[in-house]
């Protein structure tokens, strides 16, 4: 079991993270919803925790504020900027570039990284020109990878890959992952022996989407299914799945990093990676690095995503992609695995995790949930420990005490025959 760890009971709920919302009717998708894609142009949260919507008149606007959220009058509405995103993504593919919509300038932002040629450029500008000033042309450092190297670690003949969370379709439990770890067939093993088998693909979609379902072996994902690393041997549970909503704070685990956070930049982007494209991510701020990849997305205990791809480090920041749960469970026919609801599954995901999110300042990762026992404290702090990024560091035979003289050897070892035969996924 991969993500495996046994939780404590829930904290007091005098103790738990709160949330500063609007009431679910006064909502900014809600808003966006009833006055339509021609009157509005997306909304975000502010820094206060309050919702504000981009309108297109002034009727609008105040029937926003008489909604309690604000209203921010803009020139182009959601039909405008769904047109654009359309004729990019008509125009030749040019692979190492992105786009989104950025709700809080009202514009289109197109970036290519540091793959795309001149030429490629000025064509895709010339494009954008074609469009309408509110496209914005970017070029960003580093390149769009949809990084393979894994996190919590998961291994194929395809490579390493990374566990995201634990669903159920009611009679199997799966890991919900990227769907660029690998295809269906693909077998995975917490070893790089191949001697633990975890499971197998059975489902997924990449290029397009991004996800993908490991069916574990044993049919079960065992005790705390619900908890998601965090490292130093805490974790967080889960407690349901949600939609993004920009300026939304959000947190990522991984192994090559740890525990980072930043903020919801876009929604429904588009990557053309190298492999293909992928469409409707999540664009976030929060930085990630080869190691990442397939880790979870999540607030305030809300389940948001699994970690596609995205360019830059967690030295000098960048810009990472997640593919949102809520629409490849739905795809896949699955649901979360989550405590306390009958047979351990969310009924449904919920309609929004902005609904329930504090102040982009104030809100944390979940309530806490320490990880105890032997097997899941020994693994996940594995898992979670930057320096055991090295595949040749999963396998512990033996005492500790007997393995600190031999263990670093056996690692580089290791570590440079997995380099060699898996040399084209390394980033």
């Amino acid at each position: 079991m991969v993500t495996r760890a046994v939780a404590s009971e829930p904290p007091d709920a005098s103790t738990a993270p709160r949330t500063t919302a609007q009431a679910a009717g006064d909502t900014g998708t809600d808003l966006v919803s009833r006055l339509g894609t021609s009157r509005t142009a997306g909304s975000w949260v502010g820094s206060d925790g309050r919702p504000v919507v981009a309108v297109t008149d002034e009727e609008a606007a105040a029937e926003v504020r008489r909604s309690g959220a604000r209203a921010k009058v803009v020139e182009h509405s959601m039909r405008d900027l769904k047109s654009a995103t359309s004729t990019l993504r008509s125009a030749p593919r040019v692979a190492g570039t992105a786009w989104m919509v950025d709700y809080k300038t009202n514009e289109v932002v197109v970036r290519g990284d540091s793959t795309v040629s001149k030429a490629d450029w000025s064509r895709l500008t010339e494009v954008a020109e074609g469009i309408g000033g509110f496209v914005r042309m970017e070029r960003t450092e580093g390149t769009f990878t949809t990084r393979l190297n894994g996190a919590q670690p998961i291994l194929s003949t395809g490579g390493r890959c990374s566990a995201g969370f634990n669903v159920t379709d009611g009679t199997s439990d799966f890991i919900l992952t990227a769907g660029h770890c690998g295809p269906e067939g693909s077998l995975w093993f917490a070893d790089n022996r191949g001697r633990q088998q975890i499971g197998e693909t059975v489902s997924g979609s990449f290029p397009g989407d991004d996800y993908s379902l490991v069916k574990y072996a044993s049919g079960n994902a065992g005790q705390g299914a619900d908890v998601v690393a965090v490292g130093d041997g805490k974790g967080v549970r889960i407690t349901s799945a949600g939609e993004a909503t920009v300026g939304q704070r959000v947190f990522r685990s991984g192994a090559t990093t740890g525990l980072r956070d930043g903020e919801v930049t876009g929604l429904n982007a588009t990557v053309n990676y190298p492999e293909g494209t992928v469409s409707g991510l999540i664009e976030t701020n929060v930085c990630a690095e080869p190691g990442d990849s397939g880790g979870p997305l999540f607030s305030e205990g809300v389940a948001i995503g699994v970690t596609s791809g995205g360019s830059g480090d967690c030295t000098s920041g960048g810009t990472t992609f997640f593919q949102p749960v809520t629409k490849a469970m739905a795809s896949l026919g699955v649901r979360l695995i989550v405590s306390g609801q009958p047979g351990g599954a969310s009924p449904a995901p919920s309609s929004s995790a902005a609904d329930g999110a504090a102040a982009p300042g104030d809100a944390s990762p979940g309530s806490s949930a320490p990880i105890t026992g032997a097997d899941a404290a020994t693994l996940l702090s594995r898992l979670t420990d930057p320096k055991n990024i090295g595949p040749g560091l999963l396998v512990i035979a033996g005492s500790l005490v007997a393995l600190a003289a031999t263990r670093y050897i056996r690692a580089e070892q290791d570590r440079k025959a997995y380099q060699r035969r898996y040399s084209a996924m390394w980033g």
